[in-house]
């Protein structure tokens, strides 16, 4: 389970997912209410790096109920976030130096969130599903997290099919994902690393 000697890395990790769950609802408002592809990109960027942090603390945690599995669900999960930092720094500087020619094409590193949604959407729940056969840690967090999982799946395939990132079609389980279930899974993952160190 835990490795007490290893404390600076917990505290850093619980750190680190306030951080992801904050920047994932900062992405959010920046996205939804406030329209600021600057700010958005920024939180993107961000969360997408602490994730990281956070994510290898969860297989960290569950890797007793197997080892083989939490290094799948770490990697999907891992890969996701690496490509949220690299989509949400592409349209950084898209926007802070803006290209000559105006595109529609998608980010040929995350087509329309392939890595932040669709494959963070697969390595969450395989996380979570472990979580459940490891007694220390709450059935209920385990269960939002497959939430999440189902969720961003869903904001993927929305984003591949209707491509329109205003429509209601996306920004509702965008809505429920970014201003609801990240912040709070990523933030009960926080509480659930300081009491375990």
């Amino acid at each position: 389970m835990m490795d007490r000697d290893d404390g600076v890395f917990w505290s850093t990790a619980a750190v680190a997912a306030v951080l992801a769950g904050a920047s994932g609802l900062l992405y959010a408002v920046a996205f939804v209410l406030l329209r600021n592809g600057a700010l958005a990109a920024l939180m993107l960027t961000s969360g997408g790096l602490l994730s990281v942090i956070a994510l290898v603390a969860v297989s960290r945690l569950i890797r007793d109920a197997s080892a083989g599995l939490a290094t799948v669900g770490l990697i999907l999960a891992a890969v996701g976030a690496f490509g949220a930092a690299v989509h949400g720094a592409y349209n950084l500087a898209n926007i802070l130096h803006p290209p000559g020619v105006a595109t529609e094409l998608p980010n040929a590193v995350d087509p329309r969130g392939f890595l932040t949604f669709g494959v963070s959407g697969l390595g969450v729940p395989v996380l979570s599903a472990l979580a459940m056969r490891t007694p220390t840690l709450p059935r209920s967090w385990s269960w939002l997290g497959v939430v999440l999982g189902v969720l961003l799946v869903i904001v993927y395939l929305g984003r591949l099919v209707v491509l329109d990132a205003t429509s209601p079609l996306i920004l509702a389980p965008a809505g429920v994902t970014g201003f609801i279930v990240n912040p709070a899974w990523y933030i009960w993952l926080a509480q659930i690393l300081r009491r375990a160190s």
